[in-house]
């Protein structure tokens, strides 16, 4: 399996002071952006970036896409295999949603509740629902299945174990939904 290229973007900080619909325009965007980076890198022509009524990613010429953004940075991976990324700021939330997340059973296999693990499961588990265009509204059907090590997690969908790679930097983690090498390039 070829390498993947994920791009990972800081978005300016004049776009971060912006609230509501120009924020999140702004945001996507930025993602948008960084796809065209992970195109360029995997020597792949840029789109065009349709989704279908769903608000799924649509493929181009056989090429799979994925994005995810939120306040301080966004992410792109494009890939010939269906794919699925998701980054999120690590920060401590409601202690209810250990449970939304993850079952005991789930928790039992890294061995400790706290806000790092807890992102590495969501944004896991979103990741692999963006890879097969379910959307959160199957978050309970995805099981974290096995922990090989601090990089990586295996998560059962529908019965099918999708291996995710994490990347973390300047308290933010990504995961990715492949089991070959990942180039990652952060541009600030």
């Amino acid at each position: 399996m070829p390498p993947l290229h994920a791009v990972i973007l800081a978005v300016s900080f004049q776009n971060r002071e912006l609230h509501g619909p120009p924020r999140l325009e702004r945001q996507r965007q930025a993602a948008r952006e960084a796809l065209a980076r992970s195109c360029a890198a995997s020597g792949v022509a840029s789109g065009p970036f349709e989704k279908d009524e769903r608000d799924v990613p649509l493929p181009f010429h056989g090429i799979y896409w994925s994005l995810s953004h939120k306040p301080r940075y966004v992410a792109a991976v494009v890939s010939s295999r269906p794919v699925g990324i998701d980054i999120e700021e690590i920060l401590p939330r409601k202690e209810a949603l250990y449970r939304y997340i993850a079952e005991e059973t789930e928790w039992a296999l890294v061995g400790s509740r706290d806000w790092g693990n807890f992102f590495r499961y969501w944004t896991a588990k979103e990741a692999v629902l963006k890879a097969t265009g379910a959307g959160l509204k199957d978050l309970k059907k995805t099981r974290i299945h096995a922990v090989p090590d601090t990089d990586h997690l295996l998560v059962d969908y529908e019965g099918h174990h999708w291996h995710v790679q994490h990347y973390r930097f300047t308290g933010h983690i990504v995961s990715l939904t492949h089991e070959g090498e990942v180039t990652w390039t952060i541009v600030e």
